[in-house]
């Protein structure tokens, strides 16, 4: 009886564990909170380039604020989103660097997805290695596969502006929220390529360190 017992709480541990794994996967996050911040004048009055960051984890419900502000969609039956792109090709993918692991945000669905474990923000941070401390950085990349039209050179250009507008998005909401952050061009890009797995088309422009303010 006693083999049994210990059997049976053997396998609600192993299931327990299993759980535990397939949450870290995916992140659900929450519903955007409209009402929330500073009008826009005075939250533009308050942005700046953080210097430095504290290491203290972001809530859940900032973290899922910050996405839908970057680049979430805003007006669901026609699917379109609260950062323009030339075209509407909807070409920048936010992908999201924690310690435990760098996710890809999915803004139809509302959620992160693990794309791989382990901290890589010192790849984003580069040669500023205190860039690292902030305990989440966004990779904003472009796909300029999504364009319908036009020649490299010129997506590339369509690729960098649509970036530039999602940071913005990403830097009037830090500073109506009192978070510190930053807009850098600065990464080990051909790394960060390998460690996720981009395409020949996808292309790291820009990253965001985010923090609290110390």
């Amino acid at each position: 009886m006693a083999s049994k017992t210990l059997v049976g709480m053997t396998c609600l541990v192993l299931l327990a564990g299993f759980a535990q794994a397939q949450e870290q996967k995916t992140i659900l996050l929450n519903p955007p909170d409209t009402t929330r911040g500073l009008p826009v004048m005075k939250a533009l009055a308050h942005r700046a380039s953080a210097r430095d960051f504290d290491t203290t984890a972001v809530s859940l419900r900032d973290l899922s604020d910050i996405l839908w502000a970057a680049n979430g969609i805003n007006r669901p039956a026609e699917g379109k989103r609260t950062a323009p792109s030339a075209m509407n090709a909807q070409d920048v993918d936010i992908y999201v660097a924690m310690k435990s692991g760098v996710y890809l945000y999915d803004p139809k669905q509302n959620l992160l997805r693990l794309i791989v474990e382990g901290d890589y923000r010192n790849l984003l941070a580069g040669r500023q290695e205190w860039v690292a401390k902030a305990p989440v950085i966004l990779l904003l990349v472009s796909d300029i596969s999504r364009f319908r039209a036009g020649q490299e050179t010129q997506k590339l250009q369509w690729a960098a502006m649509d970036a530039a507008m999602v940071a913005q998005n990403v830097l009037v909401f830090c500073a109506s929220e009192g978070l510190a952050c930053r807009p850098r061009a600065s990464m080990e890009s051909e790394k960060l390529k390998e460690v996720l797995g981009l395409s020949g088309t996808q292309y790291p422009l820009l990253n965001v360190p985010i923090s609290y303010k110390k």
